[in-house]
This record gives structure tokens, C-alpha cells and sequence, in this order.
């Protein structure tokens, strides 16, 4: 899997230019992959959305332009450019995209505890 920065090395990218133009649907992009962490870019075009669903890893979204709404547990939260959200693991959220944005999705895998 080709990511925007190799792990082995130092790298910069750019996370407020569109790497591709996109008029419809969801576009995302690996910046970075190791063991225990995945970085990845996403543009939302307005309106689009991802349906409730779950995940096994601690994730932190980081909204860089644009605007959405972040369900989760059924409440929505409005989050705009700047705002940063924490989201446990198995936590059900959904997101729909009230404008086009763009956010930023680092999902952190913990380790298991020892013995399990």
C-alpha cells in the first residue's frame, strides 16, 4: 500500500491541499501506516455520509475544512475546522458531510494486555 509519508523515514505533507478534486462521494487517502497506528486523509463531498458503525481502535477525527455532523450514540455534534474529536474503541458513530470537508482520521490499535 502506497501511504503520503513512509514510516521508515522523516517525511511532510501537505493536509490542507485536496489531493484530488472530488464533486461526488468520499475519497481518503493512507498518510501513514505502522503497527499500532494508521493516519488517514478523507474529503467528503456536501452531503455524503457513512452510516453507524464501530471500531476496535481509539480514533481521533481532526476536521481541517469544511463542515459535518458526527453522530454518535444517536446525538449529533456539529464539528467545524479546528475541532478534534475522540472517539473510544466499539463506540457506534456515523457521519454525514453538511458541506464539503475535509478531516483527518488517526486510528491508535492498543495493545492487548498482558496474558490475553
Amino acid at each position: 500500500m502506497s501511504t503520503l509519508l513512509d514510516p521508515a523515514g522523516v517525511g511532510v505533507c501537505a493536509l490542507l491541499e485536496p489531493v484530488w478534486n472530488v464533486s461526488a462521494g468520499i475519497v481518503s487517502r493512507a498518510v501513514i501506516v505502522t503497527p499500532g497506528l494508521r493516519v488517514t486523509w478523507f474529503q467528503f463531498s456536501a452531503g455524503q455520509e457513512l452510516s453507524e458503525h464501530t471500531s476496535k481502535t481509539r480514533a481521533l477525527v481532526q476536521i481541517l475544512s469544511g463542515g459535518c455532523r458526527f453522530f454518535i450514540e444517536g446525538r449529533g455534534h456539529d464539528l467545524k475546522p479546528g475541532d478534534l474529536l475522540h472517539l473510544p474503541p466499539g463506540l457506534p458513530h456515523a457521519v454525514i458531510a453538511t458541506e464539503a470537508f475535509v478531516m483527518l482520521l488517526t486510528q491508535v490499535t492498543e495493545p492487548a494486555p498482558d496474558g490475553v
